[in-house]
């Protein structure tokens, strides 16, 4: 069952379907734990809010780092099909030990288990992250440029499919949590990943299987192969008329890739990686070509695709140390507000995040049937406007997110002192939870364009078989951006408690939380600039025989 036959004639959204399923599964799983997460740390666990949202941010970190490892053993050993399927059959035994962790565990032992539960989770998620959406992806073609549209177009209805999971996994998972009971969630969660595997398995016989495994090499070897060769011939002199460049010993000039392989055209950037290529006296006069002195052409500019993202991939990282706060601090500001609606019901802070969700699904839509083709006719472009400009539109979003936040709460700070609730931070302060409204819809909007923009760059412009380990890259943005907010909370907590008034401590009245939100504003300004200097000098893809499109 997990070595079906390959296949080019399957494919397309009959086949993208099913494997939407399990991903759907996954995210409503990861969305009804993630989002109300802070709350059972403090209120079950008896956590400090800060501990607790460093606690929340490093199981997120670590949850987005384990895919690179999960990448690996995607494109070197087990393709993506079979990663798949073990990662979710991991997850789901995750999912029902934390059930177990918050049930029949004794309770001095509870948070050591439930943190154990946690973790296998998050190896779950490092083979489930980087594959699914890649061998999604893999069902459409993309050698015509309404097959690009048609790609493009996927990229935008896949999110769009995760956010709405999103939503009803944080008003109806949340709610479950917070006035029914915490195990029953845990257990709706495993049901729901169960049934996910099942419904994946009823589609293989649709999939159209690329998994393009690279022989005898993982992607980071080849990656420090040509490292290594380019050093080794630093005295190489480039530009001669006489270089003899090595093509490769296959038509393709292909880097141990087993399938159809595309040719890259040759760049000028990061030229010094050229030398890795140039067959010099010692290559000439060898039997058996070194892979770690000579590379082939399109070994090297491989490479250089991995290398030109990295600047990206760091420019991004305070975006998600800010969509960090959405499952912290946001949560705990809506904990001390008025969230009544009616005189019987209160709704529970974390089912605001829902505002995120609606707020990304209607920026999707009207982008996909209304900005993208209206830009279309303006630029000529398939997808309206560049990838980069997208993702460029969400980080400057992200800015105005935190001005917005602190503004916020500098005024729910200003009616706790008014009405003397300063030293009482149990008690509701009088002022409305919609006051939270438009940080929680910049958010959203910030996702919508940020998120899915670096989906599709990280997808497009990595090798084709590193595509599983280019996913990777994109998820562990998120994963070191939590790492980078506990990182400046951490020294936030320092410095503010070295001159003598604390920030972020459990009293949110006294926390000062509106200038942690205005050192958030800064940094993400800072790293705004830094990402337009990077993207006005990035050199896309380049294939051989093909139009360039600037994704």
């Amino acid at each position: 069952m997990l070595s079906p036959q390959r296949t080019l004639s399957r494919g397309g959204w009959n086949a993208a379907i099913f494997i939407i399923f399990v991903e759907v599964a996954e995210r409503f799983a990861y969305y009804g734990l993630a989002g109300n997460l802070i709350m059972y740390l403090t209120n079950e666990l008896h956590q400090p809010t800060a501990t607790a949202a460093k606690n929340v941010n490093m199981w997120i970190g670590l949850s987005s780092l384990f895919p690179i490892l999960g990448a690996i053993v995607a494109d070197s050993y087990l393709g993506r099909f079979k990663t798949i399927i073990y990662s979710t059959c991991i997850y789901f035994l995750g999912m029902v030990m934390l059930c177990l962790s918050a049930s029949v565990v004794p309770r001095h032992y509870r948070e050591g288990a439930y943190f154990v539960a946690l973790y296998i989770l998050a190896v779950g998620e490092g083979g489930h992250k980087p594959c699914v959406q890649t061998f999604a992806a893999d069902q459409f073609d993309e050698e015509t440029d309404e097959d690009k549209e048609v790609k493009s177009s996927f990229f935008n209805w896949w999110y769009l499919a995760i956010v709405f999971t999103a939503i009803v996994a944080t008003l109806g998972i949340i709610y479950i949590q917070d006035d029914v009971s915490w195990v029953l969630s845990y257990g709706v969660l495993a049901g729901i990943i169960a049934a996910g595997l099942v419904l994946f398995l009823l589609g293989m016989q649709r999939y159209r299987y690329q998994d393009n495994l690279l022989v005898g090499a993982s992607p980071l070897t080849m990656v420090a192969q040509v490292f290594v060769a380019a050093a080794r011939k630093w005295r190489v002199k480039l530009g001669h008329r006489n270089d003899v460049v090595y093509y490769g010993d296959d038509e393709s000039g292909s880097s141990g890739v087993d399938s159809k392989h595309k040719t890259l055209a040759r760049t000028k950037q990061f030229r010094l990686l050229d030398k890795a290529m140039i067959v010099d006296e010692h290559d000439a006069s060898s039997k058996m070509r070194n892979p770690w002195r000579l590379c082939s052409l399109n070994q090297v500019e491989e490479v250089k695709l991995v290398v030109r993202l990295i600047p990206i991939w760091l420019s991004c990282l305070m975006f998600h140390a800010v969509q960090s706060q959405l499952h912290t601090y946001f949560i705990k500001q809506g904990s001390t507000m008025i969230r009544s609606i009616g005189p019987k019901f209160r709704f529970p802070p974390a089912s605001l995040q829902a505002v995120v969700g609606i707020m990304i699904v209607t920026t999707v839509l009207i982008y996909d049937r209304i900005i993208v083709p209206t830009a279309r006719k303006v630029t000529g472009h398939p997808a309206g406007i560049t990838v980069l400009q997208r993702i460029g539109v969400g980080l400057f979003l992200s800015v105005i997110n935190m001005v917005v936040a602190a503004l916020v709460e500098a005024k729910r700070v200003g009616v706790a002192r008014d009405n003397n609730l300063m030293d009482n931070p149990k008690a509701i302060v009088p002022i409305s939870v919609w006051w939270l409204l438009p940080q929680f819809i910049v958010t959203g909007l910030s996702d919508a364009f940020t998120v899915v923009g670096l989906q599709e760059l990280f997808y497009d412009q990595m090798p084709d078989a590193m595509r599983s380990l280019g996913a990777a890259a994109y998820i562990s943005i998120l994963g070191v951006g939590s790492f980078l907010s506990s990182f400046i909370i951490s020294l936030v907590e320092t410095f503010s408690r070295n001159s003598g008034e604390p920030w972020l401590g459990n009293n949110l009245n006294r926390a000062h939380l509106d200038d942690f939100y205005w050192v958030l504003a800064g940094l993400s300004a800072l790293f705004f600039g830094v990402y337009l200097w990077v993207a006005n000098r990035f050199v896309y893809k380049r294939v051989v025989g093909e139009a360039s499109n600037e994704v």
